[in-house]
């Protein structure tokens, strides 16, 4: 499914990913081109899951086959734009945020972001960059649990995430702001190959008038670039329910990329639909 565009995999598609499942257990398969597919259960039912791989319309239907997938609901999340014939869209693409760490960093700042910037250098912050700590306790896990449950999202359980870093060590580095000698803002990064991934991030009220997010984000993005590292992906823009946080990561000077939707693919069914047009389904925004 990965096109022949050099492209380096997104989180869900990497070893990294592969690695923490199979030390909880589980039995990821990669396909033929090296696509990640995930086994899971919707409703009872048995579904295999895609997630931000490069998909090829042309190949799909030998790969699944060869997997012995052909016959089960595939749920797919396209890295990129895509049209999947005999598939029914669900939802329509959203975007992500990528910034390349390859150039110029400071030279892409936008004028208010960098503004943020300043000021949060003249606060007297103090930083600490560390490998995350592997306790189920840590304060920044358990402020990402209180924020799922208000906004009523679902992301990574904290079991997840402690796993990656088990996993990979020292693939999971959390920077944290201090102001006074207390922790206002962290910031968590999950290394995967040459990317890394804008993970989990939690400001306090002190921590937002400081601007300590700006400074965090900006000392990750320095840190990965020296080491070698090509992309950091901030993950999705939603400039309509979240336009702040759209605004602070595009004003990084990061590129706002299309994703390729979410996609039924199960072929008992889908051959007897008539896929919809965009107008009935939901909408990704940016």
């Amino acid at each position: 499914m990965f096109d022949a565009a050099p492209h380096a995999p997104a989180l869900s598609q990497s070893a990294e990913f592969e690695a923490t499942l199979r030390a909880l257990g589980q039995r990821p398969h990669r396909l033929a081109d090296g696509s990640l597919v995930l086994r899971r259960r919707l409703a009872g039912l048995p579904v295999a899951l895609v997630s931000r791989a490069r998909i090829d319309p042309a190949t799909l239907p030998l790969l699944l086959a060869d997997a012995g997938l052909s016959r089960r609901p595939l749920l797919l999340n396209p890295d990129a734009p895509v049209t999947l014939p005999g598939a029914l869209p669900l939802v329509t693409p959203a975007h992500v945020a990528e910034l390349d760490l390859t150039g110029d960093l400071r030279a892409g700042l936008h004028q208010k972001w960098r503004n943020r910037l300043s000021h949060a250098r003249r606060q007297s912050l103090r930083l600490r960059h560390e490998i995350l700590p592997d306790r189920a306790d840590h304060w920044l896990l358990a402020a990402d649990a209180r924020q799922q449950r208000t906004r009523r999202y679902r992301a990574w359980p904290a079991a997840l995430t402690l796993a990656y870093g088990r996993a990979n060590p020292g693939q999971a580095r959390l920077f944290t702001a201090l102001h006074q000698g207390h922790p206002v803002a962290a910031l968590l990064i999950l290394l995967h190959g040459a990317s890394a991934s804008y993970h989990i991030a939690h400001s306090t009220a002190q921590g937002r008038a400081v601007s300590a997010h700006n400074l965090l984000l900006w000392e990750a993005a320095t840190w990965l670039a020296a080491r070698g590292l090509t992309r950091l992906d901030l993950g999705p823009v939603e400039t309509e329910h979240s336009p702040g946080l759209a605004r602070f990561k595009l004003g990084t000077g990061a590129r706002a990329r299309p994703l390729g939707g979410t996609w039924l693919l199960w072929p008992p069914l889908t051959p007897r639909l008539r896929l919809r047009d965009g107008h009935d389904r939901p909408k990704g925004s940016i």
